[in-house]
């Protein structure tokens, strides 16, 4: 286990008390809102990805090929995102900081907090769309942002792992994605095949 793993709370652990203590005297429906998003809400930025795909047939190829290959850089982000986890092994602020208010149930050792994954996974995501639709890419931006928050509110991770989780995310998602633009002629095959209304709109 590194070092990291004991030093966590030296790093924000006042401010992660401060945001808990929030969650502690909120109303039920308010920390049961958060804990639903916190659980829930990465399935938002699977639609949004969707709806970017969906946008993307009327573009260009390079922007299509981007579109079909955002599920498989968010979950490259995700495994490399993991990598970095085991080899940090910071321990979670619930565990190294016992008597926390939790609203989610503390995770089990050995489930790292450092970075992130929810942040990783929902700000590589935004970056996607982001790249994809402008539109679009504001509301993930938005989501992304609600997503670490909440990862803090509910007691599961410092605010350090949630702001490294964006910034990660963002790092290795944006020039991920622009390189996906290089499938572009597989796209242009795919638009004179049987395939075309998944890559293409009109006939």
């Amino acid at each position: 286990m590194s070092d990291l793993a004991f030093s966590g709370s030296s790093v924000d652990g006042g401010l992660y008390t401060r945001v808990t203590d929030l969650a502690r005297h909120a109303p039920d429906f308010v920390n049961r809102v958060i804990d639903d998003w916190t659980a829930y809400g990465l399935a938002v930025f699977a639609a949004l990805m969707i709806l970017a795909w969906w946008s993307a047939r009327g573009q260009d190829a390079v922007r299509m090929a981007r579109a079909l290959c955002a599920p498989l850089v968010v979950a490259v982000v995700y495994v490399l995102d993991d990598a970095l986890k085991s080899v940090i092994q910071e321990q979670r602020p619930c565990q190294a900081m016992p008597n926390s208010f939790t609203v989610e149930s503390c995770p089990a050792p050995g489930d790292w907090s450092f970075p992130s994954n929810h942040a990783v996974i929902a700000a590589s995501a935004a970056t996607v769309v982001w790249l994809l639709n402008r539109v679009l890419g504001i509301i993930a931006a938005v989501a992304a942002l609600a997503m670490a928050a909440s990862r803090v509110w509910v007691g599961v991770h410092y605010p350090h792992d949630v702001l490294v989780g964006l910034l990660v995310g963002v790092l290795l998602a944006w020039p991920l994605t622009l390189a996906a633009g290089r499938a572009a002629p597989v796209v242009e095959r795919l638009r004179g095949s049987r395939l075309r209304p998944w890559v293409a709109a009109g006939r």
